[in-house]
């Protein structure tokens, strides 16, 4: 049904493409600002995950009841969203107290940990400029987590941040290699279900103040964190994404971490350093250099798949 609503819908214009692109691509930059302001009020790092996935879980839910046939795709698809939300809370603890320019950075080294994973689990062998790409995402890496921007103390909080990158990768992987057979909506779903399933004991076994911010606006916050950097820029960019191809998805899309930069400075008031800076620049060539095989946690894999 998601495949077919995909094909026949209305067609929507390029330049239409692109911007929506470049809207979803900005909300999962702003990630930041929601997390660290749920945290401030004292919200435990994997209940913001929590809070993150439900949303998409709860609404994309008929999805999964209709492809219940494809039961051994959706498992692994629940496995992996298991994963992703698990990695999120070191994404999280990490916004805490490190930079949200620095943590960002440290996020976009999923390609990384997707090369790695694809090579040793699934054979799958990178190309050169594969290969390449992820030796300046490791460099970005190491320039924005040296001392000259993070404290020596904060490396064990730099290592944990490291988890959410490598539970994308993951979840990448198993989406390309086990799941192309359901629909893309199916596969959302899937992995939105694992990330809270995957956290929900924690959410059972925790003090009841953890979980539940106390101000209005701590609830709104709730509520955009879930639909704002989550469901809708994903269904927004599963709808756009084929439309431009996956190699001008990731040109466009790479302004998630200058988003990144800007929610730090603008809403906490972090000053970018130069090696920030360098680290920056040295992702987005690596994402320039890998534009014809990128891909971008669960929806671009979707939308890659969508354009062959």
């Amino acid at each position: 049904m998601a495949t077919t609503s995909a094909q026949s819908g209305p067609a929507i214009p390029y330049a239409l493409a692109v911007v929506g692109v470049l809207f979803a691509s900005i909300c999962f930059g702003l990630v930041p600002y929601f997390s660290r302001g749920l945290t401030d009020q004292g919200v435990a790092p994997y209940a913001v995950a929590f809070y993150r996935y439900i949303v998409a879980a709860i609404l994309l839910l008929p999805v999964l009841i209709i492809h219940r046939r494809a039961w051994r795709e959706i498992c692994l698809g629940l496995s992996a969203g298991a994963v992703m939300g698990l990695g999120w809370i070191g994404y999280v603890m990490a916004l805490e107290t490190l930079p949200a320019s620095t943590v960002g950075v440290l996020y976009m080294t999923y390609p990384v940990f997707t090369l790695i994973i694809a090579w040793a689990i699934f054979a799958d062998a990178p190309t050169r400029r594969a290969l390449l790409a992820s030796g300046l995402i490791v460099l970005a890496a190491i320039i924005a987590g040296s001392p000259a921007t993070v404290p020596v103390q904060q490396i064990p909080t730099i290592l944990m941040s490291l988890a959410a990158p490598f539970g994308f990768g993951f979840g990448i992987c198993v989406l390309v290699h086990r799941l192309s057979r359901i629909a893309p909506l199916a596969r959302i779903a899937s992995v939105s279900l694992g990330s809270v399933l995957g956290l929900l004991p924690l959410m059972v076994s925790a003090d009841g103040a953890k979980l539940l911010p106390e101000g209005q606006f701590d609830w709104i916050l709730i509520v955009g964190i879930g639909l704002v950097t989550a469901l809708v820029p994903q269904l927004i960019y599963t709808i756009c994404s084929p439309l431009i191809g996956a190699s001008q998805t990731a040109v466009v899309g790479s302004i998630e971490l200058p988003t990144m930069f800007a929610v730090g400075f603008l809403a906490f008031g972090e000053a970018i350093t130069t090696p920030q800076t360098v680290a920056c620049a040295l992702v987005l060539g690596a994402i320039a250099i890998t534009r014809s095989r990128a891909t971008r946690t669960v929806t671009t894999v979707i939308a890659k798949e969508q354009t062959r």
